[in-house]
Order: C-alpha cells, then sequence, then structure tokens
C-alpha cells in the first residue's frame, strides 16, 4: 500500500497530463467545448424539475438549486467510478508493454471527473446568485467535503477496477447499482421526506451524508454535521487504504487477464 503511494507521487506529472489528456479528449471536436460541463449537469437538472417539481409536485422552494448542489458532485462520483471500472482494460496494451504503477488509470478517471465537477460549479453559482442564496462562512467546508469525497470515490474505484480484469459482467452491474443507489440517497428529494422508520437506511448510506453536505453549505447556508464529516473521513480513508492493499495483491495477474 505504502510503495502504491509512493509510486503515484513519482508519477503524479504523469496522472496530471494524462487528466488533461482525458478532458481535452471529451471535448475534441465539439462547437461548445468546456462548455458542455455547463450544459449537461443543466439539461440533467431540469429534467428532473420538470418531472419532481411540476409533474409530482415537491413543494420546495428554489428547488432548482437544491437539486443542483446535489447532481453535480454525484455526477463526478457516478462517472469517475463507471469510467474507473473499465480503466485497467481499456490500457491494458500500456500494462503489457510499459512499467507503470496501474494505479495511475483508475486515478485518472476518477480525478478528471473531479476536474470535470469543478468546472461545472459556476454553474451552481449563477443559480445561487438568480435565486439570491447567500454564501457564507459553512462554504469553507467545500475543500473537506470534497478530499473525503476523492478518497471515497477511488478507494471504490481500485476494487472495482481490480475485479472488473477478472470479472467482467461487473462492466454491467456497476451502472445498474449506480442507479439503484442514486434514487437511496437524499439527491432530488430532501431528507424530511424519508418516513423516520426508513432513516436507518440514509444513515447507512456513506454517499448520503456527503450529498446532504454539499446541500448545507450550498442551499440551506448551514453548517454539516461535524460527526458526520469525521465519520465519514475514517471509513474513505480505511476504504482507501484497503483498496490500495487489494488492488496491490492483484495488478500483478492484470498482464494474463487482460
Amino acid at each position: 500500500m505504502i510503495d502504491g503511494l509512493t509510486q503515484l507521487y513519482r508519477y503524479r506529472v504523469l496522472v496530471q497530463v494524462l487528466i488533461l489528456r482525458e478532458l481535452k479528449a471529451r471535448y475534441r471536436g465539439t462547437s461548445l467545448g468546456f462548455l458542455w460541463s455547463f450544459v449537461n449537469p443543466l439539461v440533467l437538472m431540469l429534467i428532473y424539475v420538470l418531472i419532481f417539481s411540476i409533474y409530482l409536485r415537491i413543494d420546495m422552494e428554489n428547488y432548482s438549486v437544491f437539486l443542483l448542489s446535489g447532481i453535480l458532485p454525484w455526477a463526478w462520483f457516478s462517472s469517475g467510478l463507471n469510467e474507473s471500472t473499465n480503466s485497467i482494460i481499456n490500457n491494458g496494451g500500456l500494462i503489457k508493454k510499459v512499467y507503470l504503477p496501474s494505479e495511475i488509470f483508475p486515478l485518472v478517471s476518477v480525478g478528471s471527473n473531479m476536474l470535470h465537477y469543478l468546472l461545472s460549479i459556476p454553474l451552481l453559482f449563477i443559480f445561487l446568485f438568480f435565486f439570491e442564496i447567500k454564501l457564507s462562512w459553512p462554504v469553507i467546508f467545500f475543500p473537506v467535503i470534497l478530499c473525503i469525497q476523492f478518497m471515497f470515490t477511488y478507494g471504490l474505484a481500485l476494487i472495482v477496477s481490480s475485479l472488473t480484469v477478472r470479472f467482467r459482467d461487473l462492466l454491467h452491474v456497476i451502472p445498474n447499482l449506480l442507479m439503484f443507489w442514486f434514487f437511496l440517497t437524499p439527491i432530488f428529494y430532501p431528507i424530511t421526506m424519508v418516513p423516520e422508520r426508513y432513516h436507518i437506511f440514509v444513515d447507512l448510506n456513506p454517499m448520503a451524508h456527503l450529498m446532504m453536505a454539499y446541500q448545507a453549505i450550498f442551499f440551506y447556508n448551514q453548517w454539516p454535521s461535524v460527526s458526520s464529516l469525521v465519520g465519514m473521513a475514517g471509513l474513505s480513508s480505511i476504504l482507501l487504504v484497503m483498496g490500495l492493499s487489494f488492488f496491490e495483491t492483484r495488478k500483478d495477474l492484470f498482464a494474463e487477464e487482460i
């Protein structure tokens, strides 16, 4: 595990180059370029606003801002995990021919989607300004929540990407699990809509704590639950250590299994 972290640090410049290459490839040949960072979440938000605010009538003031504050970080998590699932297989040629720490590839998937999320943050600020929602001191927790989510996502990505080399069915299982996970997470509905007897499922959902922390600092202008963040920081650290350790035990088999 320590060797894996050391190698990631040693290859940090390469990681940066690959992340930038990934972003350039994503927008290459498009007319809007990086503006798609705004358009995609905006379209997704409008769809959910139409369904849940107009058709199903969730009565909530400034619902679009509430929705956007959760959809943006969830998009980073789901896209990063989805792309990392296939990251080792897609880079099989490099792994077989060139010596590189394989941990780089899921890191690039998670890192490029995190940068994509950061590029979309101005869209949230525009909505906050439009609806006259003022940010205050709780927003200083944003880098902390971001760091916790990064560790959690990367830890999962390491486990999933290494398992997918052997079990290719995960390429189809993971997207379905993420969709199920999304609807169990209070993103398009507030926690107050969940009956009290089901709160235990929310408490056991790690992403629910992160999404509610984002909603607290951006939408409610409140301090996030410190106990929740401390718990998530501990869980994310453990998951990252487990992910690096598990990946280390599997990566010597990648060349044979890809």
